[in-house]
């Protein structure tokens, strides 16, 4: 049974149906102020922070990686290499460990609840980041490679946490309406933007490097102190606890008999039986979640899978064609501006614009097409100005307009591919399924960043 056509706007409609007792018990509250709505965006923008600062910070990265360059023989060439390709190996890092983490989620998921997940996952980012802000000013030209190996070490850390945080935060975004997915998903792209923006102004503001890289890493240590407010502060909003309260009334999944509205209400040709009644303290069942997000699960995966090998290990080293000049332009602010930025800003842009269009539809064979096409931004990345090259000497796109344009696209496609498909995961399963579909559909999505980073490494030393 649905609402009248027209009752409700689509976009506030739950992704998770209500049951029929608590609709008609209770009137809809209203989001006053849009404060749900800007708790999710804050929360979205929180829960991809620590990666999009980790990587956009490549000046101060390069600062105190310099003095690889300095070593002569097999050590400085290994200390080099990691300077040189430091992307590429903070990619690794920060991507398999969380594979293992979502895992755990998964497991989790109806054991412990989201507000402890959620809660320990920003202490511990909060608590590394403000490690990485003491380091700032820390001399460590005389250990340049443990500290490589400790900032390793943070990312694994910190990436852990952010995929415990994001993966739960999407969970609970399945009891809300739509428009608060939309809202979570947007937030993560603007954190891209928002850090972005903060290391031009850095750069642009501070003189020296570590000044610059303190200011940014205090920026982030104050946003996810901002996370774990706004946080706190959701349960106490009458819209929020609305649509938590309803399900947590929501008949246990164990206890729902054959014909009751649990079984009406699930997607059209899907089945609601025995395989799906599991109790709310047990762990989902995965085979039926996985059989009915398997090609969405794919385009997710590759989606990641192509956008992670390209930004930011080989974006990321795209010069200006007039380096020599020694303009401000093409030496300090073209790598930001054009691969950071840029980036991100068009992945903002895709994933907003899919809250006014969502085509193709979720079983449409356009939509594999279209991720599959992405495919072709390899060699056009690979054959622009990419430094240092060793094996592939041709360049062949020798003007500054060309990577700007790549760049653009590839970060308006991911953003509009991958939200698609992020959203459509925990519209096609069962509803008592959809917080469980919306962690197992975070899994694609880190398993296609894990396998992409492990590929990234391998192109970067090809080219």
């Amino acid at each position: 049974m649905h609402p009248a056509p027209g009752s409700v706007p689509p976009d506030q409609e739950p992704l998770i149906e209500e049951p029929l007792g608590n609709r008609y018990s209770r009137p809809r509250p209203s989001d006053h102020f849009h404060g749900t709505y800007v708790i999710f965006f804050l929360l979205g923008i929180g829960s991809l922070l620590p990666w999009n600062f980790f990587i956009t910070a490549k000046h101060y990265w390069m600062y105190k990686l310099q003095n690889c360059s300095d070593k002569a023989g097999p050590a400085g060439q290994a200390v080099s290499d990691l300077r040189d390709y430091f992307e590429s190996y903070i990619s690794i890092a920060s991507t398999v460990p969380s594979v293992l983490c979502l895992i755990g989620n998964f497991l989790l998921v109806n054991k412990v609840p989201a507000s402890v997940r959620i809660l320990s996952s920003l202490f511990v980012m909060l608590a590394v980041f403000l490690v990485i802000t003491v380091l700032v000013k820390v001399d460590t030209s005389a250990w340049t490679t443990p500290f490589f190996a400790l900032t390793v070490g943070c990312v694994a850390v910190v990436s852990s946490a952010s995929t415990v945080f994001s993966s739960s935060i999407f969970g609970l975004s399945s009891c809300f309406p739509m428009r608060n997915l939309q809202a979570l998903i947007s937030g993560q792209a603007m954190g891209g933007t928002i850090s972005a923006v903060a290391s031009v102004i850095d750069l642009a503001a501070a003189a020296d490097v570590t000044d610059s890289a303190l200011a940014y890493f205090l920026t982030a240590d104050i946003f996810i102190v901002v996370c774990i407010m706004v946080y706190l502060l959701l349960p106490r909003l009458e819209y929020s606890r609305y649509y938590l309260s309803s399900q947590k009334e929501s008949p246990s999944l164990a206890t729902v008999p054959p014909d009751s509205s649990a079984e009406g209400k699930a997607e059209p040709g899907g089945t609601t039986n025995s395989s799906f009644l599991t109790k709310s303290t047990g762990i989902p069942p995965l085979r039926p979640i996985l059989q009915k997000t398997a090609l969405l699960g794919f385009c997710l995966f590759y989606v990641f899978f192509i956008s992670i090998i390209i930004f930011p290990s080989l974006s990321s080293n795209i010069e200006s064609v007039s380096k020599a000049s020694g303009s401000l332009w093409s030496t300090k602010y073209f790598v930001p501006l054009t691969s950071f930025l840029l980036y991100n800003f068009a992945d903002w842009c895709g994933r907003q614009i899919t809250a006014w269009i969502q085509v193709p539809g979720p079983k449409s064979k356009l939509l594999p097409a279209l991720v599959l096409l992405r495919t072709i931004f390899l060699p056009l990345f690979i054959l622009s100005n990419y430094q240092p090259r060793a094996h592939i000497r041709t360049v062949l796109f020798k003007q500054d307009v060309y990577p700007v344009v790549f760049t653009a696209l590839l970060g308006l496609s991911n953003g509009y591919l991958g939200t698609l498909v992020m959203v459509y995961g925990p519209k096609i399963v069962p509803r008592e399924l959809a917080e469980a579909a919306g962690v197992v559909m975070t899994f694609y999505l880190m398993l296609g960043l894990a396998v992409g980073s492990a590929c990234a490494v391998f192109v970067v030393h090809l080219v």
